[in-house]
């Protein structure tokens, strides 16, 4: 009996501890954020430069970022994005400009959350890609989307922001 209590509460421990890991590298990552990168609106356009704000908040399970990027000086676009961490998993959705609400899912590796993006809707040839959002030292953030080429087969940086803590 005693063995199976003791069994019992070491398989407890790394679930606190990965919610513990989880929990502080999610309130790192609130605030507010500021920087620029590139946007592609299709995998075969000429990227945009673009420059962002974003204000990002934390609990010990859940992250949402909300923000505006604008490029050629007249376009301004808001974005957003929830996401929900259980077990070892993300979940969780993403608003781009379209306005169309996209299903988020995967895990945090390191410094990263690596995410499969669900669009609402047919982009680029498929329904797929792939979101990172990199923790960059104290106060870096990165935003990076890959997607495919559906021509080539070739993967596409299709956007790349890089924010710093305001």
């Amino acid at each position: 009996m005693i063995r199976h209590l003791f069994v019992a509460a070491m398989l407890s421990l790394p679930a606190g501890t990965v919610q513990a890991d989880e929990s502080a590298f999610l309130g790192s990552l609130e605030g507010q954020w500021a920087g620029g990168g590139m946007v592609r609106v299709r995998v075969d356009r000429t990227p945009i430069n673009v420059s962002c704000n974003f204000d990002s908040q934390a609990t010990d399970a859940a992250l949402s970022m909300r923000g505006t990027c604008r490029g050629l000086i007249v376009v301004s676009r808001s974005i957003g994005a929830d996401l929900q961490f259980t077990g070892v998993n993300y979940s969780g959705t993403y608003v781009g400009p379209s306005g169309r609400k996209s299903t988020l899912t995967g895990k945090r590796r390191g410094s990263a959350i690596n995410l499969t993006i669900h669009w609402a809707r047919e982009v680029n040839g498929d329904r797929r890609a792939n979101l990172t959002l990199q923790k960059v030292g104290e106060n870096g953030m990165k935003l990076v989307t890959v997607d495919v080429d559906p021509r080539s087969g070739n993967r596409v940086v299709t956007s790349e922001i890089n924010l710093q803590r305001k």
